[in-house]
């Protein structure tokens, strides 16, 4: 006899890396304190696990969804359910819990899928406000995009090993091996815009989005086609792409155009859905959506050029400025959506760096600005080993271990593993997170560190430009911020003790 479970929850992030599986934890540490049993489905990189049954549906008593990617809630309509995104998961799962169980069913008579409707894409999601319903539509490209940056990223900074000019078989330091690294790995971050594009119109308008989505992106990395020898719209010339930010519009544009011919052809007859799925729906979103984008492509171009020209101009002038921009938005929800924009904006104008070759402004840019988001993200988590380690008495055992950890996924760019910390206490600790990751940042920015490669944290020395100075400007913010954690730390343990009558010099019973 199958297991039947109280609750149901859903958790997912962007990168299903880690935030996903911290929300799991969270939610099944609630549940088991509240007496309750759970079934906790994730959306990681890896895809769905653990997936709800029919039966399951059938026997629970609420449903949990925190999630900050499209998550199919259709399924439980019949169940109370609270939603949230995944940090709140993490940061409070009994609150989550305590919603769903006194929620209201979003449609009490609608009746349980089956396991093989269950097994079906089925796209929809219940609206929330206008900002979430656009954050979650952007993170499910962004969620789709990462590897294939990630892929593309590394194997091209690997090329780079045999030299800056490897891949160039005219070039002295030539090797054919590096020369098909660096094919495989543009050809990965070629796709990087296209994919984002369409997932994001995947998630407005399901699989009928993909199609004018992918084709946004790539009008978007090429831009409208002009003649060199008459300024005309050639089909044989060449364009000026405008990049990341075209994809996101693109992206956006695809998904709301399906989701208009879905109402302009809701009229046709049943026996013609067939035709409106595989004719009218790519014939006429693409139409549409590849005339709007071209007829953008010169003020997007512009807007594109000039925030490049923005970035790079504070990058020399402004470095301070920049850095405690990049690590107080870091640090500031460790992974979550302001994260996100710093890691996001970094992997694309890494991507745009990496395109137009070693040494142009673009690559001396996005290599930047790559190492000191990657910098800004590794420092709060090593700031908890420092502060464990060197503050040992005034943390509990469960603190000490988790700041072990910590080393691990702080050397390898995972920047969660500091949320349990902050989440005991916002203040101070996130300011002194922020303090810490804006060091770092800054440190790297004036060192002059490039790191070409969109994650993976010290796995990529190899191919980091100035190793040293970037593992110094990292560990200077950890350290300067792992003091400020121990000060804090010592002053409410001292409190504690003398409200507990006790003497500050003392030794703790149990830490």
């Amino acid at each position: 006899m199958a297991e039947h479970y109280d609750i149901l929850a859903c958790t997912g992030c962007p990168t299903g890396i880690a935030h996903t599986f911290m929300a799991k934890e969270g939610l099944e540490q609630a549940a088991k304190a509240k007496g309750l049993t759970i079934k906790v489905e994730t959306h990681g990189q890896e895809g769905v696990k653990n997936a709800i049954t029919a039966e399951d549906i059938a026997n629970a008593k609420a449903v949990v969804i925190a999630a900050d990617i499209n998550v199919d809630e259709d399924r439980f309509a019949s169940k109370p359910m609270a939603k949230a995104g995944v940090t709140a998961g993490i940061k409070d799962p009994a609150g989550l819990i305590d919603r769903a169980l006194v929620a209201k069913p979003a449609n009490a008579g609608a009746s349980v899928p089956s396991d093989e409707e269950l097994a079906m894409e089925n796209h929809g999601f219940e609206k929330g406000g206008i900002g979430q319903e656009i954050y979650k539509h952007l993170m499910n490209g962004v969620s789709h995009m990462l590897p294939f940056v990630v892929a593309g990223g590394v194997l091209t900074a690997v090329s780079f090993l045999w030299g800056i000019t490897s891949f160039d078989s005219t070039a002295a330091d030539y090797n054919s091996f590096a020369a098909m690294l660096k094919t495989i790995g543009g050809i990965a971050m070629n796709l990087m815009v296209p994919v984002l594009s369409a997932y994001i119109a995947e998630s407005i308008a399901g699989r009928p989005g993909l199609v004018p989505g992918f084709v946004a992106g790539m009008i978007a990395i090429t831009g409208l086609p002009v003649s060199a020898e008459t300024g005309l719209i050639d089909a044989g010339g060449s364009g000026v792409g405008f990049g990341f930010l075209g994809g996101i519009i693109g992206g956006f544009l695809a998904g709301y155009v399906i989701e208009g011919l879905k109402k302009a052809f809701a009229h046709l007859p049943e026996n013609l859905n067939g035709l409106k799925a595989i004719f009218l729906y790519p014939l006429c979103s693409t139409l549409i959506t590849g005339l709007v984008m071209l007829a953008i492509s010169g003020p997007m171009v512009s807007i594109n050029e000039g925030m490049m020209g923005f970035l790079q101009g504070l990058q020399t002038a402004s470095p301070i400025v920049l850095g405690l921009a990049i690590g107080c938005m870091c640090a500031f929800d460790m992974g979550g959506p302001v994260n996100k924009a710093a890691y996001v904006t970094g992997t694309a104008l890494l991507g745009t760096g990496l395109a137009a070759g070693v040494g142009t402004p673009e690559y001396v840019s996005g290599t930047a600005f790559m190492a000191a988001v990657s910098a800004a993200c590794i420092a709060p988590p090593l700031v908890t080993t420092f502060a464990t380690v060197v503050g040992r008495k005034y943390f509990t055992q469960e603190d000490r271990d988790a700041g072990l950890v910590n080393f691990i996924l702080g050397c390898t760019h995972i920047t969660e593993g500091a949320i349990p910390f902050m989440t005991k206490n916002i203040w101070p600790v996130m300011p002194i997170m922020m303090l810490s990751s804006s060091i770092a940042a800054i440190l790297t920015l004036m060192l002059g560190v490039h790191v070409p490669a969109p994650h993976g944290g010290f796995l990529v020395l190899p191919v980091v430009e100035n190793p040293i100075a970037w593992i110094g400007a990292i560990l200077i913010g950890a350290v300067v911020g792992g003091m400020l954690f121990v000060l804090f730390k010592k002053s409410q343990y001292d409190r504690e003790r003398r409200a507990e009558g006790v003497g500050t010099g003392s030794t703790p019973t149990a830490a």
